[in-house]
């Protein structure tokens, strides 16, 4: 553990490259092997090498820099170059589309932008301004010519500058710019080492883009932290390219999204649990689910020891099993708002379907009506150049307004119920939480995915995407999703129970961390 005395991100990237000199800090995977391996030393030099072609560039504290690139190394230099000289990263996903990228650009008033070459097509397109600096970090010789500057060169910084602008693609809405403090990222970092603690043999697998804070603070800074390497792949995270990589990296830590271990265990691990004659028999049944968990942590490496799951709920169905395997799994809950943790835990020690307890050092509390709010050092300085959101977004005695549902337990857990924008409200007043419809509706092999909405005259309808072996299927469709929608309202209250359900042909729109985008779809008419 690297101990901070300023908590800036540009200090933590100098101490660690001067602690973990020659290990391996990050890598690439590519075509079944591993590439480009950099040492923490060398980390430390291109990091300064940025700053000085920032700087060099007429880049100045506080200006905002744009990162628009995949995950590889370079990233991370980037971002860490950047706010070594005060200035601000504005991390951009590259799934954004040129308009996109071109008005984030020029919300944030942005001084440089570091692309890569699969990205210049998006700044075309966006017609970004001619006289912003673009920095290539995929050159080859970007780092040949330039200049290492002295630490003495940069200036000197506080845990309360700025270090990041985050604009959110969120399930419920327009983009907006978080800015988070150098403090706020430190803390949220040094904070999940109580739920995964992180040393220099670890290997972690960087699976989500690094431009969402999630990754870029569990799966990036704590990393540095603990002086662990980091592989980044050359490819999106399908099923074909993870699982290849898994076997040649071995990782032992993995932060994700829900959707990637719900379809492992969907499409590879269930079917053969469920068809042994071990499972068939109560008495037996937990032996087989022990041997499914064990094809688990094979398929997976056979080293993890810790895989984070964040950005959504994870499925009934799928956590029950990984609760039985033994798999060590580890839920969380938190915002791009909050640095983005909240709430978290180790593997093993949570309440079955909580998001663990609140970290240690942020104080939270359930409104009246039943809103999550949050305090301390993780909460965002507040939106970019918008007041008036900000000021909407925090209570009058300075409570930050998550927009999420939930309760806290006696033990400390907390527990999710859903959005405050995705509730609806039934015939009589009651609440209705769409997510609850839609975890159990997942739990059948006839459905990919699943939105529950309120249709033209109030009844709820399911909209669903079919999954393969439905499809397969199509001709008896009309039966099977009677008998689903059956299934379904027998574990729903009267007033929460599906009046239909109605086949997409489309996939839903969804964010980065593959939530949909409910807000798009609440308007359907059925």
């Amino acid at each position: 553990m690297i101990f901070l005395e300023k908590r800036c991100l540009g200090e933590l990237a100098l101490k660690a490259a001067s602690k973990y000199q020659g290990k391996t800090c990050f890598q690439i995977y590519r075509d079944g092997g591993v590439y480009d391996k950099m040492s923490y030393a060398e980390f430390g030099i291109k990091t300064r090498q940025i700053a000085g072609l920032l700087m060099d560039k007429g880049v100045k504290a506080g200006d905002r820099v744009m990162i628009l690139a995949e995950n590889r190394p370079e990233w991370p230099i980037a971002y860490f170059g950047i706010t070594l000289i005060g200035a601000v990263a504005v991390p951009v996903l590259t799934d954004f589309i040129g308009e996109q990228i071109s008005t984030i650009a020029r919300h944030a008033e942005i001084s440089a932008l570091c692309h890569t070459e699969r990205t210049v097509q998006k700044i075309a397109e966006g017609g970004i301004d001619g006289a912003i600096a673009l920095i290539p970090l995929d050159d080859p010789n970007l780092f040949s010519n330039l200049r290492i500057p002295e630490e003495t060169e940069f200036p000197t910084l506080t845990e309360h500058n700025p270090a990041a602008i985050i604009y959110t693609s969120g399930t419920t809405g327009s983009s907006k710019g978080v800015v988070l403090s150098h403090g706020n990222l430190i803390f949220t970092a040094q904070a999940s080492r109580t739920l995964m603690k992180i040393f220099s043999r670890d290997r972690l697998l960087s699976v989500i883009p690094l431009a969402h804070t999630y990754e870029c603070v569990l799966g990036l800074f704590t990393a540095v932290m603990g002086g662990a390497s980091v592989t980044y792949l050359d490819k999106p995270p399908s099923p074909a390219v993870l699982l290849p990589a898994m076997q040649t990296l071995r990782p032992t830590a993995i932060v994700s999204v829900p959707l990637f271990i719900e379809k492992i265990c969907r499409n590879s691990i269930f079917p053969g649990m469920k068809k042994s004659p071990l499972y068939k028999f109560p008495l037996t049944r937990v032996l087989a689910i022990k041997a499914a968990g064990a094809r688990l942590m094979t398929a997976l490496g056979s080293s993890v020891r810790f895989f984070g799951i964040g950005g959504a709920p994870l499925d009934e169905d799928v956590e029950r099993f990984l609760r039985k395997a033994g798999f060590p799994y580890a839920p969380g809950y938190g915002l791009t708002e909050t640095a983005p943790l909240v709430a978290g835990t180790d593997p093993y020690k949570f309440a079955f379907r909580s998001a663990g307890s609140v970290v240690k050092g942020v104080e939270t509390r359930i409104s009246p009506e039943g809103e999550i709010q949050v305090r301390g050092p993780n909460v965002m300085l507040g939106y970019y150049r918008d007041e008036e959101r900000t000021r909407k977004a925090f209570t009058e005695d300075g409570w930050f307004k998550t927009g999420d549902l939930g309760y806290i337990d006696k033990k400390g857990n907390l527990f999710m119920k859903g959005r405050i924008k995705a509730l609806i409200l039934g015939p009589s007043g009651e609440n209705i939480y769409p997510e609850e419809i839609e975890s159990i509706l997942h739990n059948s092999l006839l459905v990919e995915d699943a939105l529950v909405v309120p249709g033209e005259r109030g009844e709820l309808v399911a909209l669903i995407v079919l999954s393969e072996k439905a499809k397969t299927a199509l001709a008896a469709m009309g039966d099977s999703l009677e008998e689903l929608k059956n299934s379904v309202n027998k574990k729903l209250a009267a007033f929460s129970r599906l009046n239909r359900i109605e086949i997409r042909s489309e996939p839903f729109e969804k964010t980065p961390t593959l939530k949909i985008k409910r807000f798009l779809y609440a308007r359907e008419k059925s």
